[in-house]
Parts: structure tokens; sequence; C-alpha cells
């Protein structure tokens, strides 16, 4: 089985939903597995936080329909429980990716319902009630009955007023005959903070255990587990048949995760180990200096605008990082990483602070978002890729760069279309800057040839 938390659009308080199904799940003692359909980062550590496993990424876009059923069986095989938490509303897509294999044209590629048809699995519907009494009925119809390859198990009822109100709820949705597996009233004393890219990100969060607790407390009275835990039962299922990479010799590849570096797909990661990489996880904030004996290195995305005044101030470690690219260590800089690289970072008040500067250019913070799926294709041969090979990513970040590159990366596109974005990311031989976030799952080519780069310069 397993199950999806869906929301009838964004807002509807799916991550809110989810962590208290997961909490509640783990405080029983449950060996849960969390998912994540999309690309977003900020979520899954949470879930991750909670559940003490890594959550896997789902997404079609980044990586394929194939990629996203065998990362499912894949991580559910040693766990009870599994949960999908969705993104925006159930059947908010991005359009008919032409890589599409299994699936027919439709505008809800890489949607919600698109992975719940994908793995087979049920869909739990989070409706925000804080302004519905009996519409609520024509909402959950509508959802039902839109498209029949769909299993809507049942609704969670969110941000419920008072008695009277979910009186007037369950009198509208009697006759649809409807499970409703969860109530969650107006809660105001569980609150997660967010700023410019989302949610605070659970590293710089002191209080998130009281948090949790409160969630797990909540989860305990506000979900019918008797018709839930069925439904949430994981069981192992046929895997497709998964390609594992044969090691190389081993590489150490320094990976700055810290408060300011945090975003990466533990795909990724797991990639570059099962091909013989030893990751040294280091502070671009709080060490004194880069990690010895490396022939790598990745910065990941994160908030670097944030940290700026604790980056800016560690002049021993923008030194070294910086001495180290221009003697030839392979280096991966993607979003934060690709600003912490520049000349300076300019934060949301305008004040310039100095980072490594191998980039020159400079990172300004913004109002406008950037924000969505990309095709980029390289416009030169590099250690990553050859000109003229498509890349899909993805982009999501409020800053610019001041200067454009002389030498760019890519040339960009809406990953849907032929809309020509303009040129993107910096190259130097042994460094690979960009703003696109990549997954590397079903493009296993890419991690090999970073690793490959590393022993070639060792």
């Amino acid at each position: 089985m397993s199950l999806i938390i869906a929301g009838e659009r964004s807002g509807v308080g799916k991550t809110t939903v989810t962590l208290t199904l997961l909490a509640s799940l783990c405080r029983r003692g449950a060996k849960v597995q969390s998912f994540k359909v999309g690309p977003d980062y900020i979520d899954p550590m949470f879930h991750h936080y909670v559940t003490g496993r890594p959550c896997r990424n789902l997404d079609p876009v980044l990586t394929s329909e194939a990629y996203v059923q065998r990362c499912f069986e894949r991580h559910i095989q040693d766990c009870e429980y599994a949960l999908v938490e969705g993104v925006m509303g159930l059947f908010d897509g991005v359009g008919q990716n032409h890589t599409s294999q299994l699936s027919t044209p439709s505008v809800d590629f890489a949607s919600t319902s698109h992975i719940a048809r994908l793995l087979d699995i049920p869909v739990v519907l989070v409706v925000d009630c804080s302004r519905l009494s009996g519409s609520v009925a024509a909402i959950a119809h509508g959802y039902c009955s839109f498209d029949p390859r769909i299993k809507i198990a049942g609704l969670v009822l969110n941000r419920v007023g008072s008695d009277r109100h979910l009186s007037l709820l369950k009198q509208a949705l009697t006759p649809l005959e409807i499970p409703i597996l969860g109530v969650m009233r107006r809660q105001d004393n569980i609150t997660i903070p967010d700023r410019h890219l989302g949610l605070v990100p659970t590293s710089e969060l002191s209080e998130l255990d009281a948090v949790i607790n409160r969630l797990a407390d909540l989860g305990d009275i506000c979900f019918d587990w008797h018709q839930l835990l069925p439904l949430l039962q994981s069981t192992s299922v046929p895997t497709h048949p998964s390609f594992l990479p044969t090691p190389q010799s081993p590489v150490r590849i320094a990976v700055a995760r810290d408060q300011a570096f945090n975003f990466y797909y533990q795909d990724n990661l797991d990639l570059l180990q099962q091909l013989g990489a030893e990751l040294v996880f280091w502070s671009p904030i709080a060490d004194v200096q880069i990690p010895n004996n490396i022939q790598g290195m990745y910065f990941g995305g994160g908030f670097p605008e944030v940290f700026a005044p604790q980056l800016s101030g560690n002049n021993q470690v923008l030194n070294a990082v910086k001495n180290a690219i221009l003697q030839g260590i392979p280096t991966i800089a993607e979003c934060g990483g690709l600003m912490y690289l520049c000349e300076q970072i300019l934060d949301f008040q305008g004040q310039g602070w100095s980072m490594v500067g191998v980039l020159p250019t400079i990172a300004e913070m913004g109002g406008r978002l950037t924000l969505g799926y990309r095709r980029a294709v390289a416009l030169q041969n590099t250690f990553l890729v050859d000109a003229g090979t498509d890349i899909y990513g993805h982009e999501f970040h409020r800053s610019q760069l001041i200067s454009p590159s002389p030498n760019p990366l890519f040339k960009t596109y809406r990953y849907d279309s032929e809309e020509n974005l303009g040129f993107e990311g910096w190259y130097l031989p042994n460094l690979h800057a960009s703003y696109v976030h990549q997954h590397w799952g079903e493009n296993i080519e890419l991690p090999k040839r970073f690793l490959e780069a590393c022993l070639r310069n060792r």
C-alpha cells in the first residue's frame, strides 16, 4: 500500500499533516520511509529529522518515471510504513516531458497525481477548511471524480475552527461516503518559521524537538489510526532491475555541509559513495581549514546570503578554497555554492560580504524569484558534460549575478518548450558552477566523470 499526502492546492497544510503522521508513527517505534514529490530540499530535511532516515525525492523531470518507480521500490524494502508528501495541488503538474515513455501526454506530468499513478498507491487529500463549510463537499467530490485512475483513500480536514464547524463539514460530506481519516484543529502553538525560499531548515531551529513532540501529541489524537495504519503499511514488492556502479579507485571529496550549504539530494551522495568516493563533510562557517588530502570539492545550495557575515569572516578558509580551485582541484558548485565562489554577496540590505573570489562577479540578492525546471544545453566540453548534451535541472533562487559569465556553461530553456532563457553557469577547466540543481539518479555519467577528473588531478 503506502500513502501519498496531497493537497487540494498549495498552502493547505500538507507538510504539517505529513510531519504529524511521521512524528506519531516514529513515537510508536515504527520504521518509516518518507518521500517527497518534486525537487524540494527543505521539506525532506524535516522528514529526515523526524524519521532518522534520508527522505528520497521522487521527480520524473529531474530523473525519469522509471527511476521514480525504482527509487520507491528500493527504499521501502526494509521499512514498516511508507509515506509520500505531494507537491502543490493534487493535479498541478508542469506539462508533458518529451522523454516520458510510460504516460500519455498530459498537463499533470510530475504532479502528485502522476506519482500516485506511477506507484499505484492511494491518496489522502488534505482540505483547508478554514473558510469552508458546505462547499467542502463540492471540492471533495470534484477531486474524487476528476481522474478515475486516482484512488482517494480519504480526507484530512485541516484548520477546523470549532465543534460546530466540524459538524457542518461532516454533514456536507456524509452523502459522498468518503472516509474522514483525520481532523486537525487550528494550531496557533505549532509553527515552523519560514523565509524567502520556504521553511527555515532544521539545523537553524533550536526548538524543533519541542515542535515535533507537539506534532506527535496531535497525531495521536487527530487521526483515525484504525483506518490509516493498514493503508500506510509497506510490503516488499518485486523491484525493477537496478544498475549498481562499479567502484573506482578511492577518491576523497570535501562536501560542504553546514547551515549555509545543505541542499543535497541523498541519491547524489549515495552515488558518489557507490562509485568509490569517500565523502568528507566539513563546514565553511565553522572549520578553520578545508579537509586534508582531498581530490575534489562539492558545494551544494543553501543560504550563504543568510550566513554571509560568518562565511566572510573565515578568511583562512576563503583563501584555502580559492587556492585549491586555482591549483586544479575539480569542483562542483550549485546555486548557493556558486554564490560562495563569487567575489562578494550583496545581501537583502545591500551590504557586501567578501567571498572566495574565484569567479569575477557579485551575487546580489533581490526580490525576484527565479523558479522552474530547466533544459540546459552544454556549450562546451567540460569534465562533467560534452558540448551539445542536454541536462535537466531546477532553479530556485532570489539572487542574480551582476556580471554575466564570459564563458557560460549552458544555454537554458524551459524544460518543456523551446523558450530560450539565456546563458547560465561559469566554467573553468576544473570548476563547474551553476544555478541549476541536478539530480544524478538517471545520469550516472555525471558523478563518474567528476570522480574520473578527481583521479586525474590526483
